[in-house]
């Protein structure tokens, strides 16, 4: 695979092919083409939207839009806590329910309640009565699979936790570093939902004992050490087994060329669990009214109905529709692990601080 389809695929499973335009750390007042200003979009690395979608923004909203990416998820919301009153841009994308009360607590965001808001449900409304941030899309972080390999060894893949600690797929499995990965942090959190508080601990010293592997983030464990993605193949990945996310095998399709009948990965649905990624308008921002109009274009469907086969979740939009090849290929997870975020808020650091102990 070459580069920039590696890239794109990178982006695609949180996000999508990056074809937009890369931010410096220029203001927002800056001029852009034809005389118009400009609003930035500080965001990370799987942030994607179609050039033919940021175009129409850029027509009907005046404003050349600019966007500023960092690493994975918990990278860009540490970056913005720590340049918080002097953010870097206008509007945040990114931050998930696994990491919401850390942005909320150090009161990066202006409030703002987006137009078209009361087409999206309620129950992932989180701070609909402050309205500081405004959700965008859900998706499901669970283990991939490389179909191949478990055909050519003739052993049935993983389909829940319990399974990934049996001795048939002992050092299979390679996940994110919960400290600094969202989905790394997703895939701890699914644990203590399904083994408890206490029990989360003793499940991961078997999985450590198993052979898990830990990485920095979803990119370099995608890409390079999972076998069944095309940047692995090419890399040299000899791990079949990955934390990624139900839209995985779709993004696997869509970027191959010629595009297969069937995925080359499957998901293990019973290791789900549920994200969702909102926007703010972020507090000190150098062109409000700017941000309050990409907000509204992010929840509008004309962006939503993109979302599919450029980030490889699903919109928060009601009616808005999936294309066929998402629906055809994706994974239908139909009870994925959940947490409450007040508890996430009450438990994320001394659970990372112990796993971090535990497994690091």
């Amino acid at each position: 695979m070459n580069t920039s389809l590696r890239r794109a695929l990178g982006a695609a499973l949180l996000g999508a092919l990056a074809t937009t335009t890369l931010a410096a750390c220029g203001g927002s007042d800056d001029k852009g083409d034809g005389g118009s200003k400009s609003v930035t979009l500080v965001t990370h690395d799987s942030f994607g939207i179609s050039p033919e979608v940021q175009k129409e923004f850029e027509r009907k909203s005046g404003y050349q839009l600019k966007i500023l990416k960092s690493e994975d998820a918990g990278v860009a919301v540490n970056k913005a806590v720590l340049s918080k009153g002097h953010p870097e841009g206008d509007v945040f994308f990114g931050v998930d329910n696994t990491l919401l009360s850390r942005a909320l607590d150090n009161d990066l965001f202006t409030p703002y309640e987006a137009k078209g808001l009361d087409r999206i449900p309620a129950a992932v409304q989180f701070d609909r009565d402050k309205h500081r941030v405004t959700p965008i899309d859900t998706g499901e972080v669970c283990v991939n699979y490389d179909k191949k390999y478990f055909a050519d060894k003739k052993l049935a893949p993983p389909r829940t936790f319990d399974d990934l600690i049996k001795p048939q797929y002992k050092n299979l499995l390679v996940t994110e570093n919960a400290a600094t990965s969202s989905p790394g942090l997703a895939f701890l959190l699914a644990t203590a939902a399904r083994y408890g508080d206490d029990g989360w601990r003793d499940y991961w010293k078997k999985l450590k004992d198993n052979g898990v592997e830990v990485v920095d983030g979803w990119n370099q464990a995608y890409n390079d050490r999972f076998s069944g993605s095309a940047g692995g193949k090419k890399a040299g990945g000899d791990r079949p087994l990955v934390v990624s996310y139900a839209g995985s095998p779709p993004a696997e399709v869509y970027f191959a060329k010629p595009q297969p009948k069937k995925a080359p990965t499957g998901v293990a649905t019973g290791t789900c669990f549920r994200q969702t990624e909102f926007a703010g308008l972020l507090k000190g921002a150098r062109n409000e009214e700017g941000g309050k109009a990409l907000l509204d274009f992010l929840v509008s469907k004309r962006f939503q109905e993109g979302i599919p086969l450029t980030m490889f979740v699903n919109p928060v939009l009601k009616g808005a529709e999936l294309p066929k090849l998402y629906t055809d290929f994706g994974a239908k997870v139909d009870h994925p692990e959940t947490m409450a975020p007040e508890k996430i808020a009450e438990n994320r650091e001394p659970w990372v601080k112990s796993w971090s102990s535990l497994v690091l």
